[in-house]
């Protein structure tokens, strides 16, 4: 099965973001074929929460919580994420309900 690319996958997000009235922004660009992706949800009020894709038991692809808590520990863990792979994208999700689509078909995997 023929993989989409990361600068591909990251502008269709952003773009389905748009049409639900989201506001999202890529913080920091990675490679663009194959960099990996970390989504910072930011609900406004001192709190984040940070995923990262990665496979299940079944090696199915799956979103997982790296982080959690107050913001500023969860930018410290995107900065030690970026400090071990200059290549990751990451994409900041600024939502008071605390949407990111990321469980929704196409982009829970």
């Amino acid at each position: 099965m023929a993989r989409l690319t990361t600068e591909f996958w990251v502008s269709a997000y952003i773009r389905r973001l748009a049409l639900a009235d989201i506001p999202a922004f890529v913080t920091a660009k990675g490679d663009a074929t194959a960099g990996a992706v970390l989504i910072k949800q930011a609900p406004l009020d001192g709190t984040a929460k940070l995923f990262q894709r990665s496979y299940d038991l079944d090696g199915n692809r799956v979103w997982v919580t790296l982080a959690e808590g107050e913001e500023r520990g969860v930018d410290e863990a995107v900065q030690r994420q970026r400090s071990f792979d200059p290549d990751i994208w990451v994409i900041e999700v600024e939502d008071r309900a605390g949407r990111h689509l990321l469980d929704e078909e196409g982009l829970s995997g």
